[in-house]
């Protein structure tokens, strides 16, 4: 078993894995830190476990959002391919920023309780 050492919100953290998989597991951490600093660039500023609870309800979301588009049949080409290919570019860009949007949201409500 491999270990890695990760940095998230600017904290080190080690984090064993399987031997072959450090990359991978730099990559999650590295988008979890990409969500942190998104959730910051809207001005919360809270504590760290905050911060992490925030990122993971939005990944979260997007995973929910995914498995929806994709539908029951959980097939290798299920409808959020079928929808790619029926979507132009504006159209990607316009649902990737309502999907930002919504993140922020997300993020204004949970800063606010």
């Amino acid at each position: 078993m491999a270990e890695v050492s990760v940095r998230i919100n600017g904290y080190a953290y080690t984090v064993g894995c399987e031997d072959g998989q450090e990359a991978h597991l730099l990559a999650m951490a590295a988008e979890v830190d990409a969500r942190i600093a998104s959730i910051k660039a809207v001005g919360t500023q809270s504590g760290e476990a905050r911060l992490l609870m925030l990122a993971a309800l939005l990944l979260a979301d997007e995973l929910h959002d995914m498995r929806e588009l994709r539908g029951e049949s959980g097939g290798p080409r299920g409808k959020a391919e079928a929808e790619a290919d029926r979507l132009g570019a504006s159209a990607r860009a316009r649902r990737l920023a309502e999907l930002a949007a919504r993140a922020e949201a997300i993020a204004e409500t949970m800063e606010r309780s």
